[in-house]
């Protein structure tokens, strides 16, 4: 064996210490994740003339119209509406995944 070899990979520590560490910040992104896939998130567009609804686990839950930004002679313009409304709620999917896995992990990226 090396000289000054301990063990650990040089982690200097107990490594069932940070497996079980690792294994705890494992179930608290599951129970994150699980958490947002059950939460509501809008996007509007349009001065909230569109407004969409996707749950967390990205499943459109309604589509709201109104009855202003319905014309039929621009039937692209309310499809361009709809999109940036989706992708509004997406992105706020994103960003609240990312806020509450950071919380748990201090930021470090994690292979899972």
């Amino acid at each position: 064996m090396a000289k000054g070899f301990r063990g650990g990979m040089g982690m200097g520590g107990n490594m069932s210490q940070v497996v079980a560490q690792a294994q705890k910040m494992q179930r608290q992104i599951e129970m994150a994740q699980a958490e947002i896939q059950q939460m509501d998130f809008t996007g509007t567009a349009g001065g909230e003339l569109v407004k969409v609804v996707v749950k967390g686990d990205h499943r459109v839950q309604s589509v709201e119209l109104s009855k202003d930004i319905v014309d039929p002679e621009d039937i692209e313009g309310l499809q361009d509406l709809i999109i940036a409304a989706c992708n509004q709620a997406l992105e706020q999917i994103d960003k609240t995944n990312q806020e509450r896995i950071g919380a748990i992990t201090g930021g470090m990226k994690m292979p899972f």
